[in-house]
């Protein structure tokens, strides 16, 4: 893929504000930026120093378009590799379109989705993984997510691939050079040195395969379907949650038609609140469809709370072991789910309820979801469930589809080249193992790639990035 043309784009959101930037990059960006531009000094923009800022007028037929800043970034030293000139307009949109206009008649093209970004991963300035956390970065909603995405963007998912793919490079070298002299029957690859490698590049995988899962949660949050009978205060946990009153709350049982989401953020992760209908049998086909949306938001999510009206436990017919028989037949119907049983109404518990609760049940929560009692452990309780150490400790992770997919590949073909060492198969046959190897992990960086891959990448991207 070769780029000759001046594409152009609005690179802050559209719709009025206080001023936009107009993003211009190609060869000839600075000149014809230079042919509608007045500097209010009489400077040139063609022979500015990059890096510079200019104040003046976009001027078309003696017409004053806009008073505009200018900044010249000259190639190889820009973004995209190549000669930028981002021109900071006022926010109206009228002004937007027509500076943005001017230059499409004057020897400009719309830029594609992500056509800077793509741009810049061409000329060299940064490689695929990076280009992919720009957008990640571009798309992050809370702190770990926005961490996670500046370390691969500087490079540090980058490096630990690149390092390993250096290492096997070197020793497939040797193993091919071995063929050219096939016939003396010599080794140029110190087979030891070589088990040890693979094992370490083994090892390396998979914890970075295994990152996925926390990546995953990162990028995309946790769901967590709240459940339970009507009326345990599932919609009153919901707005306790989110301290708003997001959903209805009412005494009527099977007031929750319908599944309700809203998203928080805890600690700098993102959770994800469904409260669902309540579970019961009822003749109502609204409340019946509500009640079979409710197994299919339990299957999706990760984690389940399951919630228990505190007063109804001590009503007649009731029983903590009834309770304890109702807990394991949910665990066994979602043994893959991360289950939080919660006892609700713990202000509307006596003291000698709450001391048989303590004595009789283990592994439950006691809170108040209308006082807010017992709220702030149930968000400690969540955070528990991830495992924020590789976070804390600034340890590569991996959040994207495409990378874990490679991953799992490569894994793949180390593994054959492991088994193949050990049974003493040719040095030919292995080289196509370990070749297949680093393609899977050239395709992280970009190192092999294709059009119709970087079309797939780049075309999720915004226009202007």
């Amino acid at each position: 893929m070769i780029y000759t043309d001046t594409i152009i784009a609005l690179a802050t959101p559209s719709g009025a504000g206080a001023i936009a930037v107009i993003r211009i990059s190609g060869k000839n960006a600075i000149s014809i930026v230079s042919s509608f531009f007045k500097s209010i000094h009489n400077k040139d923009l063609n022979i500015q120093k990059t890096h510079t800022i200019l104040l003046g007028h976009i001027i078309e037929n003696d017409a004053i378009l806009d008073e505009v800043l200018v900044s010249v970034f000259k190639g190889p030293n820009s973004y995209t590799g190549e000669n930028v000139v981002e021109i900071s307009c006022h926010g109206s949109p009228f002004i937007q379109q027509q500076i943005i206009q001017l230059f499409l008649r004057n020897g400009c093209r719309t830029a594609e989705a992500g056509e800077f970004t793509l741009r810049a991963f061409l000329n060299g300035k940064m490689d695929l993984s990076q280009a992919e956390a720009v957008a990640n970065l571009i798309a992050s909603d809370n702190e770990a997510s926005h961490q996670v995405a500046i370390r691969q963007m500087r490079g540090g998912f980058s490096n630990e691939i690149q390092k390993l793919r250096e290492e096997l490079l070197n020793f497939a070298s040797l193993i091919e050079l071995e063929l050219d002299f096939s016939e003396e029957d010599v080794e140029f690859a110190d087979r030891t040195q070589f088990v040890e490698l693979l094992n370490r590049i083994q090892n390396v995988l998979k914890h970075l395969i295994d990152s996925f899962a926390i990546g995953n949660v990162i990028k995309n949050g946790i769901p967590v379907a709240i459940v339970g009978e009507p009326n345990v205060g599932k919609s009153t946990l919901l707005n306790a949650l989110l301290n708003e009153e997001r959903a209805i709350v009412s005494e009527i049982a099977g007031t929750t038609r319908d599944a309700i989401e809203d998203e928080i953020t805890i600690k700098g992760f993102g959770f994800r609140f469904i409260d669902t209908a309540g579970i019961r049998e009822t003749k109502d086909v609204v409340e019946g469809i509500g009640i079979q949306k409710t197994f299919e938001k339990i299957e999706k999510a990760q984690v389940v709370l399951y919630l228990v009206d505190g007063q109804s436990l001590f009503v007649a017919g009731k029983t903590l072991e009834k309770l304890k028989v109702e807990i394991e037949k949910v665990k066994n119907q979602y043994p893959q789910k991360q289950l939080i049983v919660i006892i609700n109404k713990k202000d509307r518990l006596s003291a000698e309820h709450l001391s048989l609760i303590d004595q009789q049940l283990s592994n439950v929560l006691l809170l108040s979801a209308k006082t807010g009692q017992g709220i702030e452990t149930l968000k400690n309780q969540l955070l528990d469930l991830i495992n924020t150490g590789a976070l804390r400790n600034n340890e590569t992770i991996v959040t994207n589809t495409r990378h874990y997919n490679a991953l799992l590949k490569a894994l793949e073909a180390i593994e054959k080249v492991q088994s193949g060492n050990t049974e003493g198969i040719s040095s030919d046959l292995m080289a196509i193992d370990i070749r297949e190897a680093l393609n899977h992990l050239g395709e992280i960086t970009g190192e092999v790639t294709n059009d119709e891959l970087l079309g797939n990448i780049f075309s999720n991207f915004c226009i202007g990035k």
